[in-house]
């Protein structure tokens, strides 16, 4: 039977643009070992655990005439070192010269011909740390039968043995005649599968409308605009804030709820001072907050007013968790770990764009070291893709005692997204400080 794409994931490749490339990505920073660690080592590890991914190898080959989905196929052409790629910074490179290439990166497509994904080595960082930023299409990792790249590279030992690579030769690409006879057949045994291509076929056209639909909205004034809610172009911007673990778990313990009520406690006080040092009106801000459950490997949807307008910063966060209260899931931390790619399920609860203003999507992370080829990872920040009409999205971790932001943001509408990302910082003092 051909490994045919999912509704959801032929609607994703169908509704990429370049100004809203559907790519979620991480940029990991990692401390060398004395034994070093460099592309060529990068190269070999990927190449060691390509096995575990096989869509990795694989490109999507379309059906003609559309009678049905995609389907993945092996790529007889396919280059590893097409997909693993090496950069580097003027040395010293700091966080200014690295964010920055993550923001051209990340605005690029990724080649729909070849397999959805690709990785950069990048050196010359200070102290002679390297980075990897991965950014791979949504189609491709949904969390469950394919997990983020960055996550099958990853090791708890620094001394981790792989078995031998098998041999891998790719299966024979099929022809136009041999993918229209699987879908009739796919059909006839699956008669779920017209339900299916149709519900993909009107993905792809509400994408469509829906675009015309906004275009029309905003002509007539309906919708209202603001620095969040404006007309996405296909520069990026990229930055990222750090906080300890240990103090967002204080102000849990002092003002209740949960962890991740405190994150959004904290992104709604940032947003607060920053729209203050704009001029801008202080408002609700309604949020996508994507909620893991345990009872199955997928993340339900929330929309959250984040309440900007409320001064005080332990009010704000009774308010939201009071709001947050009835989607309440308490998700072990082994589960979590099993939902391999759990903020590119955010993501895709996100994609759409629709009802919401800003998506904030925070996943828990282990809490001990990991390592790639022996390389210790010192921290790791999410890139989340931005939406058609939305101007920021916010990706939040946490790793090894850390908590890790990371903001994209639209060029030309948030060109201070660097004061955005400073504001966390004293969003959270004041919620420790109270």
């Amino acid at each position: 039977m051909p490994d045919r794409l999912s509704a959801l994931d032929a609607a994703l490749l169908a509704s990429d643009d370049p100004a809203t490339p559907r790519h979620v990505g991480s940029v990991a920073v990692f401390r060398r070992p004395r034994s070093g660690f460099d592309y060529a080592r990068l190269v070999e590890l990927v190449q060691r655990r390509l096995p575990l991914v096989p869509h990795y190898r694989q490109k999507v080959a379309a059906v003609p005439g559309r009678l049905a989905r995609p389907v993945w196929v092996d790529d007889p052409d396919f280059d590893v070192t097409h997909h693993v790629r090496r950069s580097a910074l003027p040395r010293p490179g700091g966080d200014a010269q690295l964010f920055d290439l993550v923001a051209r990166l990340m605005a690029r497509p990724l080649d729909q011909t070849r397999p959805l994904w690709e990785a950069y080595l990048v050196e010359g960082l200070a102290h002679g740390h390297v980075a990897l930023i991965t950014k791979t299409h949504q189609a491709l990792v949904d969390g469950v039968r394919t997990v983020d790249f960055a996550q099958v590279l990853l090791d708890e030992s620094p001394r981790a043995a792989d078995d031998p690579e098998p041999a891998w030769r790719p299966r024979r690409q099929p022809g136009p005649l041999r993918l229209l006879a699987d879908a009739v057949t796919d059909t006839l045994l699956r008669p779920s599968e017209l339900v299916e291509n149709a519900r993909a076929a009107v993905s792809d056209v509400v994408a469509a409308t829906g675009r015309v639909a906004d275009a029309v909205t905003d002509a007539v004034g309906i919708t209202q605009r603001g620095p969040l809610r404006v007309t996405v172009g296909r520069a990026r911007l990229f930055a990222v804030a750090r906080a300890r673990l240990g103090d967002l778990r204080a102000v849990r313990a002092e003002h209740g709820g949960t962890v991740n009520d405190v994150v959004l406690a904290v992104v709604a006080g940032a947003l607060r001072a920053w729209l203050m040092s704009r001029g801008e009106p202080i408002a609700p801000v309604r949020a996508l907050a994507p909620v893991a459950v345990s009872d199955a490997p997928r993340v339900e949807p929330h929309v959250i007013d984040l309440p900007l307008a409320e001064p005080d910063p332990v009010r704000r966060l009774r308010a939201i968790s009071e709001a947050m209260g009835e989607h309440r899931h308490s998700v072990p931390a082994a589960v979590l770990r099993r939902m391999g790619g759990l903020q590119s399920l955010g993501a895709r609860t996100a994609a759409s764009g629709r009802g919401f203003t800003l998506a904030v999507t925070n996943v828990p992370g282990p809490q001990a070291p990991l390592y790639a080829g022996g390389a210790r990872m010192t921290e790791v920040f999410p890139v989340m893709p931005l939406v058609r009409d939305q101007a920021l999205a916010v990706g939040v971790t946490s790793y090894d005692g850390g908590v890790y932001f990371g903001l994209t943001a639209d060029r030309a509408a948030l060109s201070d997204v660097d004061v955005l990302a400073e504001r966390l910082g004293d969003s959270l003092a004041e919620l420790v400080k109270a």
